[in-house]
């Protein structure tokens, strides 16, 4: 096969990809791969370290990367990293939502709180990101929205609680925008891990038996791992997804298919 028509269809050169959460799991190996396929990587995570080693590791791929430090939370601050975003960079050609907060007490035991700091992170800041960039990017002609979901948006287990509900309501933002965009040329995709070895799981994986419970589950007979997602994303903000658009994809080793 001809390196050239693979660069003309999966490359993306020339391409500034926004991805939050860049500096950890899911969303760190979405980063690197998208910065390996040539994209200019702008990683907008809370914690500056992990970013520059991400930003460090990219550069080694030969590829150039950001970080802007913000907690997607904070209404006020993200307002701020969007202006940064858009004032330095012009508007990104993707966007990747994968960053999330996991406070998974059982439902009797939810806080407002809780409720509140999910909401913000896991589904109001994808939906301000969109707003920021979407209109943007259909002007420009050209976009990709990749939101990464999860099992729990279709199915309770774990305590699904405010998570669960903040994903399936990602879900159903992804089929909105691609509504809305999909005609000026923005296609907007979820992705939908299974049960994932990262910081943000560290308290499923401390348990053996849990472990392998999942992993018996799956067709492919492990869990999963981050780098299961960063092709995938590849896939998703490439010329070769042109066609692909409102849809959930579902990186999860045959999970949900048992």
């Amino acid at each position: 096969m001809s390196p050239a028509y693979l660069d003309e269809v999966f490359g993306l050169r020339g391409r500034t990809a926004v991805v939050t959460g860049g500096s950890s799991g899911i969303g760190r190996s979405m980063a690197v791969a998208l910065g390996r396929a040539g994209a200019r990587i702008i990683l907008v995570a809370r914690r500056p370290e992990p970013m520059s080693e991400v930003v460090e590791e990219l550069e080694g791929h030969d590829a150039e990367g950001h970080a802007i430090s913000v907690d997607l939370a904070d209404r006020a601050a993200l307002t701020a990293a969007v202006r940064k975003i858009t004032d330095v960079y012009g508007v990104p050609d993707v966007l990747v939502n994968s960053a999330a907060v996991n406070r998974r007490p059982p439902m009797d035991e939810l806080t407002e709180d809780d409720w509140d700091v999910t909401m913000s992170a896991n589904l109001t800041a994808p939906f301000l990101l969109g707003q920021a960039f979407g209109p943007g990017m259909a002007a420009q002609g050209w976009g990709r929205i990749i939101n990464v979901a999860s099992q729990q948006a279709f199915r309770a287990y774990g305590n699904s609680g405010a998570y669960g509900v903040a994903k399936a309501g990602l879900v159903a933002l992804t089929r909105s925008q691609a509504e809305a965009w999909s005609p000026h040329g923005v296609c907007c995709n979820a992705i939908a891990p299974g049960v994932v070895h990262t910081p943000l799981t560290e308290p499923t994986f401390a348990d053996p038996a849990k472990v392998a419970q999942h992993a018996a589950r799956t067709m492919i007979g492990r869990n999963g791992v981050p780098d299961d997602f960063g092709a995938c994303a590849v896939f998703l903000a490439s010329n070769a997804a042109v066609a692909v658009t409102g849809q959930t994809l579902f990186v999860d080793g045959g999970y949900s298919a048992t």
